[in-house]
């Protein structure tokens, strides 16, 4: 009976595969409905997430309708299932047609698998072992294809290439940069770059896992180690608020490389360069590798005790001199929820709430909100479901570009994904309405869509708009953005890194929140680093404790401001990390007593430092990262730190000791991380309910806006060689529109001098349209950049000089 009702489900139809009866949709492909239920078809080509081009012929199978056979065998990859349908995938039909696409497929194929980085597990191995020859009866010389140079990443042994064309069709469909491409035709096909320029997607690494055969592989990795010597291990990215799933692969410790691990609900199945690539800075020369400390000018290196007690000694006399609010502590947002947990118990022991990882924030006036950590009110997955987003001060391709990638699939089903920012981008998404104006003007362009949107909804204005707007009326491009948000179905607002280095970023955070209030639309942001809102759940703010009671510590800004007598600094370089560099650096420099735990040494650290303490990096350390969507998400250390580095949340807890703490006897970091859970308990995201009133911006002739580069986010991805030689690492630049340089009478071709905060950096000059007159393009965390003023603040640019 319930057979009979599903055979007339109208979505179902009935398919018999090897002797086995399926339900399958309709209109699903055979291949698709033979993985679903564990029957193996060979494959080159077809790949799950892309489309299906039906080239490389290996999964032929042999098809029957209404008892008659198809005259020859049909690509299961596009033959849509149909009802009565009969396939035998290992008929003497089908595996002669199988066996015969894979002898072609060796012809020209080299015989090079003992030197191959693919070799031991490669497809073409793989399957040749089961339907290719003992012996080929080809004798002809076998072609050979020049390699192609795609960059720093990507590897190239093309004589390999079998022409799947899945790097083709990933950089065109998933990535949106449709880079490669299929040259020539018949035997002469080869896979080569459109313009000769490489492979600059910020996703490219994922053709290396793409290509069936030993193509396209991983030039860091390359001749390093073989499959069969590497343990996997699962770990988190921790570079961007997604927290994409990795697996790590070591032998004996030493991580080799780092590839996407599936989680539909998270990555996917792809990550990005960043995420890739990064495992290099673990073993990056510049290494913090013994704890050191400094005296009468001079840096020493010293055994763990003696640093430790130094430290300790250090923190006692500060408070007992100055008291406890002259204590604060800085910390990395990509730092784990333990370590950020331990580090504010022994700060709030001390007596001190002087704590946040909000490094890259300008504007605190909307202080920590109890209710809900920042992050998405929507689980990652659903945003390729929006039917309408509008990114505030974001660019969400280099800061999260897995997360773009979401956006980006919305867009190509008809979403409607809208922009504010203040400067244009290069976007591979097809946006419906991008609003380009200066910083200065945001919060004022964003009060005009939300009268737009109250407008269209016919609802009463919130009164504050009018402290930002007057009497004035939205004008078209509010309008266009509101038409958006007030449509039918699921809506976001989502706020990134420019908005949050915005000197009025708690404007734009308080706008956002009115309109995802009038339009029920969803609302996000799209967080520096990976664990902002671990940072909220363990407490590591100034405005709330890990239970949820509020605090009256200072903000970052207030600690840079106002100089405390002692820092304590996590996994951050001051001089790239801050938002103004210029000013923390002469707040360090004021201070007795700075103590840093670092992964990475640096001029900059040594030169404000005073004990200088290696902790574990990646891979080298267990711990939690909680993303946007608040998942906790735990992962393992794989092996040893280097040289006498220890893991962050363990010297934290030795440090506690020596203080004579209580409740620091923590032997494992799941011990602190099912604490933190028990005091924190159940959360979800929430968006800001302070009021935030119009506070007009001054405007200068000219105004720096700038956020930290794609390989430029932390320490890790500062020191991986690989992604420093990317273009996207190049040194900066200073990027201003034409009218700004004619009118201050700069060469284009040459160099200029930027002085923010009291620095000065000589850089190159280009033009471009894209940043509005009265701006300038300075990203942080690249060479040339580092030590400057605010990412978004008033800026001098003058003739080219020597840099001070």
């Amino acid at each position: 009976m319930s057979a009979e009702v599903e055979t007339q489900n109208p979505e179902t139809v009935s398919v018999t595969i090897d002797g086995q009866e399926i339900e399958a949709p309709k209109g699903a492909s055979l291949i698709a409905v033979a993985d679903e239920h564990g029957i193996d078809i060979p494959r080159f080509c077809y790949h799950s997430k892309l489309s299906a081009p039906a080239n490389c012929r290996m999964c032929l199978v042999d098809v029957e309708m209404n008892g008659r056979p198809a005259p020859k065998p049909l690509p299961a990859c596009i033959t849509a299932v149909a009802d009565g349908m009969v396939v035998r995938t290992t008929s003497e039909r089908a595996l002669k047609a199988q066996r015969g696409v894979m002898e072609f497929l060796l012809i020209n194929h080299p015989l090079d698998c003992p030197i191959c980085d693919q070799g031991g597990e490669c497809e073409l191995q793989d399957l040749a072992l089961g339907y290719g020859r003992s012996v080929s009866r080809f004798v002809e010389r076998k072609r050979v294809v020049k390699d192609e140079n795609l960059g720093p990443l990507v590897a190239t042994e093309m004589t390999r290439c079998i022409h799947c064309t899945r790097c083709v069709r990933f950089l065109d469909e998933i990535a949106g940069t449709s880079e490669l491409g299929a040259m020539y035709r018949g035997e002469h096909t080869e896979i080569s770059t459109l313009v000769g320029s490489g492979v600059h997607s910020e996703l490219s690494g994922n053709i290396i896992d793409l290509c069936p055969v030993g193509a396209l592989t991983s030039r860091p990795y390359r001749f390093t180690a073989r499959a069969w010597e590497m343990l996997s291990h699962a770990s988190i990215a921790p570079h961007d608020c997604l927290g994409s799933n990795i697996d790590l692969h070591q032998v004996r410790g030493t991580i080799k490389r780092v590839v996407p691990r599936d989680n539909e609900a998270v990555n996917e199945c792809w990550i990005s360069d960043r995420d890739r690539f990064s495992y290099e800075g673990v073993y990056s020369a510049e290494r913090l590798l013994s704890p050191q400390i400094r005296e009468n000018g001079e840096w020493h290196s010293v055994d763990w005790q003696t640093a430790i007690e130094k430290v300790a000694n250090a923190l006692r006399e500060v408070v007992d001199q100055h008291g406890p609010e002259a204590l604060g502590a800085l910390l990395s947002p990509s730092s784990t929820l333990e370590e950020m947990y331990l580090l504010g118990r022994i700060m709030r022991a001390l007596g001190s709430d002087n704590i946040d990882s909000r490094l890259r924030r300008a504007d605190f006036r909307d202080g920590v909100e109890a209710t809900g950590y920042p992050g998405l009110q929507m689980p990652v997955a659903d945003l390729e479901q929006l039917d309408a987003a509008l990114v505030i001060g974001a660019y969400p391709r280099h800061e999260q570009p897995l997360i773009n990638h979401r956006l980006r699939k919305a867009a190509k089903a008809g979403g409607r994904i809208m922009a504010l920012n203040p400067r244009a981008f290069d976007w591979n998404i097809d946006l419906a309405a991008e609003q380009v104006v200066t910083a200065a003007q945001m919060p004022a362009a964003l009060a005009a869509v939300a009268r737009a949107v109250a407008r269209g909804k016919g609802v009463d204005e919130p009164e504050e708009i009018a402290g930002w707007l007057g009497d004035e009326a939205p004008g078209a491009e509010a309008q266009a953005i509101a038409a958006g948000l007030c449509g039918e179905g699921r809506c976001a607002v989502l706020l990134g890194g420019l908005a949050e280095a915005h000197p009025a970023g708690a404007e734009l955070r308080h706008l956002a929140a009115v309109i995802t209030g009038m339009t029920g639309a969803a609302y996000g942001e799209l967080t520096n680093g990976a664990n902002a809102a671990g940072a909220w759940l363990a407490g590591a703010l100034p405005g709330r404790r890990v239970d949820g009671a509020a605090a009256a510590g200072l903000d970052a800004a207030a600690m840079v401001a106002d100089p405390r007598k002692a820092y304590l600094l996590m996994g951050i370089e001051p001089e790239h990390d801050l938002i103004d560099a210029a000013a923390a650096t002469r707040a360090l420099g004021a201070a007795e007593t700075v103590i840093a735990l670092a992964t990475h040494d640096s001029p900059a650290l040594r030169q404000n430092a005073d004990v200088l303490l290696p902790i574990a990096a990646l891979g080298e350390t267990a711990g939690t990262l909680v993303n946007a969507e608040g998942r906790w998400q735990t992962f393992a250390g794989v092996g040893q730190p280097q040289g006498e580095a220890r893991p962050a949340w363990r010297l934290l807890r030795v440090l506690a000791n020596v203080l004579e703490l209580d409740g620091f006897e923590y032997q494992a970091p799941d011990e602190i991380h099912h604490e933190v859970q028990s005091i924190a308990g159940e959360v979800v995201a929430g968006r800001p309910t302070n009021p935030v009133k119009a506070s007009p911006i001054t405007e200068t002739e000219l105004m720096r806006i700038g956020q930290a580069a794609m390989f430029g986010v932390d320490p890790l991805t500062r020191h991986a060689d690989s992604l420093q030689a990317t273009d996207h690492a190049a040194p900066v630049t200073a990027t201003m529109n034409p009218s700004d340089a004619a009118r201050l009478r700069l060469d284009s071709t040459g160099q200029v001098r930027v002085t923010q905060g009291g620095v000065t950096r000589s850089m190159p000059l280009e033009l471009s349209e894209a940043v509005p007159a009265g701006s300038v393009w300075i990203p942080a965390g690249v060479a040339g950049s580092e030590g400057l003023g605010a990412l978004i603040g008033p800026v001098e640019v003058s003739a080219s000089g020597d840099s001070a």
